[in-house]
């Protein structure tokens, strides 16, 4: 639901919830966050930290015009103006500078007198007419995947890109949902930056989907989503060091479908336990976003300009969310994974961003090729575009292009044929390819794929015929010495586990491996954090088949991971973003949740430091006990760089470090490491 025009004061009786503006202060929520929500011990410790001020003004002020109230702190006797208190997250407000042995915070004595804290938890009761921060309650419900508030009481209203835009707050982070960051483009032409004109501009439900299959979505779908803890004053420019970097998601698909709604990677544990900002986005999917016309005008590309459209929007605008624009870490998973590469290689994107991750990035052979090589745009329109032209009766009219806008959103979508092809259209694309030699890219990049990533584009045999089944899904009969079929009883499973090998060094493992060493090599890029998951948790309903799923058991009722079992591509999304407990997933086994933490850790230290090894003291000022004795028995997550390829392991009960993996298997499929050195 989205306003525009809409006056101030109507903005009033729609969001009664507080001006960060007339608040006149920054606003940070702390918790616990353990990834288990409200069925965690620490589920009640959230408070929102505040700037400096005078008591009444915490108290009667900001706390009060939140609906909360001064946070009233446990002391170890229960005596509480002689001895000691708790105070929460007094270990991390020192390692971010944010305190030091001097500080004192306002709290509640349950009195009407003022009550302070030290850092030491020290109580100082009545201390004076001064100015020092506050800590408010948070007593905001979490939000879930099928329930989010957004009632007055939670809401908060602040002034971005010209906009005064509400949106609201839970128990671990501020959620600003449906932002547009560009107006909707006429039907094949690019995306132009939005800017508001004043008015206000609800941020409390998500933006449309882009149109997709099946008849869902609508072409005005620019809009992206902000996770943040921190909300600077906005009556104050921010100090550098206090705003967040910024993880910016581009969502997977195939090209044709997705969107940044979608729960699975609902951003706010990422923010909450990484302590950064999260943007997550839509970009025009299918012959809408990728269409490209022989008519020197209609050039194709149009998702991936959105992309750096909404790049542009976050640079221009995260300060106000509390993020650091010059800290910006792209990332994406599958075509999500194949964006960032493709944005690694735009002109149109560089200097944009600091750091990328790809998530099971395609290339290589079969469905993955274009992924990472781009069609000219004569390859385009003979694989695709004459093909949807014919089939909207387009091929002939004065004008393909008018012809095409003139056709329902949803049957371009539905075609048999649609565009879902990145191309070179000498703008946003100038090179086939990634290029991997030439000038250092002044990135970190860290990439890698799911073990069996390849299982679930291959379909099922019903044969036990190899060479037949192969060839069904386009494949030749691999080196049996290489791809053996290793027999377990059941020959249609026993083929299908060979033939997922194949597909997944074909499509992933080696072209990824190969351009790590290519890129290291050259120094073009470097260092890269390279890695492949052993563990897994399968995505609900994608791809549905059980061989992505561990055996249950009748003490693992959910699956025993610790038994044979594919791990699948997306089975590290619900890891990556800790969102297990906030799918409603039950946890199979002891490692589950610890593993989860462990990889979410990782990737927030990437995201912060653009190095995968979380500091120790960031760690232990944050109690994640269970990810620094994970990192201490793992050992340092070493990258890959000139003339050393290695990569992490992502496992439980430990992740290790190893070679690069299926090299004789890559090697035969003309995809070795090698590969970037020679023609192809």
């Amino acid at each position: 639901m989205h306003f525009t025009g809409v006056t101030l004061a109507a903005l009033a009786s729609l969001a009664a919830g507080a001006s960060l503006k007339s608040l006149d202060t920054s606003l940070t929520i702390l918790t616990n966050n353990d990834l288990q929500g409200s069925d965690s011990p620490d589920a009640d410790s959230a408070v929102i930290l505040t700037d400096a001020r005078a008591f009444r003004d915490a108290s009667q002020g900001v706390c009060a015009k939140l609906g909360e109230q001064l946070w009233r702190p446990t002391t170890k006797r229960g005596h509480r103006r002689r001895d000691t208190a708790v105070l929460p997250f007094a270990d991390y407000l020192k390692y971010t500078g944010t305190a030091d042995a001097s500080s004192k915070f306002w709290v509640s004595s349950g009195s009407s007198s003022p009550d302070a804290v030290d850092i030491a938890g020290g109580f100082h009761p009545n201390p004076g007419n001064i100015r020092i921060p506050a800590l408010c309650t948070n007593t905001a419900p979490f939000s879930t995947q099928s329930s989010q508030d957004t009632s007055s009481k939670w809401q908060i209203s602040l002034e971005v890109n010209n906009q005064t835009i509400t949106g609201f707050r839970d128990r671990l982070s501020f959620r600003f949902l449906g932002i547009r960051y560009a107006p909707q483009p006429q039907r094949f032409t690019y995306s132009t930056l939005f800017k508001g004109a004043g008015e206000a501009a609800s941020a409390l439900a998500y933006g449309s989907q882009c149109a997709q299959a099946p008849n869902t979505g609508t072409e005005d779908c620019l809009f992206l989503n902000v996770w943040t803890p921190y909300l600077p004053n906005p009556n104050t420019a921010p100090a550098k060091k206090t705003l967040r970097p910024v993880a910016f998601w581009i969502h997977g698909g195939a090209f044709t479908g997705g969107t940044a709604n979608d729960p699975t990677f609902d951003g706010a544990n990422l923010a909450s336990r990484g302590d950064m900002v999260v943007v997550a986005i839509n970009y025009r999917l299918s012959t809408l976003g990728f269409l490209a016309l022989k008519d020197g005008k209609t050039n194709g590309n149009f998702g991936l300009a959105d992309q750096i459209t909404a790049l542009d929007w976050v640079r221009a605008n995260i300060r106000s969310l509390g993020g650091d624009p010059d800290r910006i870490t792209i990332f994406g998973q599958s075509a999500g994974a194949g964006s960032v590469r493709a944005l690694m290689a735009s002109p149109k994107a560089a200097g944009k961003f600091a750091n990328a991750i790809m998530l099971s990035n395609l290339g290589g052979i079969n469905y993955g090729t274009t992924y990472s090589h781009y069609y000219t745009i004569d390859e385009e329109v003979a694989v695709a575009a004459n093909a949807i032209l014919a089939a909207t009766n387009c091929t002939s009219a004065p004008s393909q292009v008018d012809c095409l806008r003139a056709v329902p959103a949803n049957t371009l979508t539905s075609l048999s044929t649609v565009a879902r092809f990145l191309v070179v259209d000498g703008t946003y694309l100038t090179s086939p390819e990634l290029p991997l030699t030439g000038p250092r890219l002044p990135i970190k990049l860290m990439m890698g794929i799911m073990r069996d990533d390849g299982a679930p584009f291959i379909s099922f045999p019903q044969t036990t015929n190899e060479s037949a089944y192969l060839a069904s899904q386009g494949f030749s009969v691999p080196p049996a010495k290489l791809f053996p079929i290793v027999p377990t009883g059941n020959q249609t499973l026993d083929l299908y586990t060979a033939s997922s090998r194949l597909a997944t060094d074909g499509i992933f493992r080696c072209i990824d491996e190969a351009t790590a060493r290519a890129g290291a090599d050259s120094g073009r890029l470097g260092p890269i954090y390279y890695y492949e998951f052993d563990r897994s948790y399968q995505t609900t309903g994608w791809p549905g088949t059980d061989v992505c799923e561990p055996p249950r058991t009748a003490a693992h009722p959910y699956g025993d991971p610790s038994r044979p079992y594919l791990r699948c591509h997306s089975g590290e999304l619900y890891y990556v973003f800790g969102n297990l407990h906030r799918q409603g997933l039950p946890l199979r086994d002891a490692g589950d949740l610890p593993f989860e933490r462990f990889v979410l850790d990782s990737f927030a230290a990437f995201i912060r430091a653009g190095d995968p090894n979380p500091d120790p003291a960031f760690l232990a000022a944050r109690g994640y006990a269970d990810s620094l004795a994970q990192a201490q028995l793992a050992g340092p997550w070493l990258p890959t760089t000139r003339g050393r390829q290695t990569l992490r392991l992502l496992d439980w009960p430990r992740s290790a470090q190893s070679g690069f993996r299926e090299l004789p298997q890559c090697q035969a499929l003309g995809l070795g490491l090698d590969y970037y050195e020679k023609p192809h």
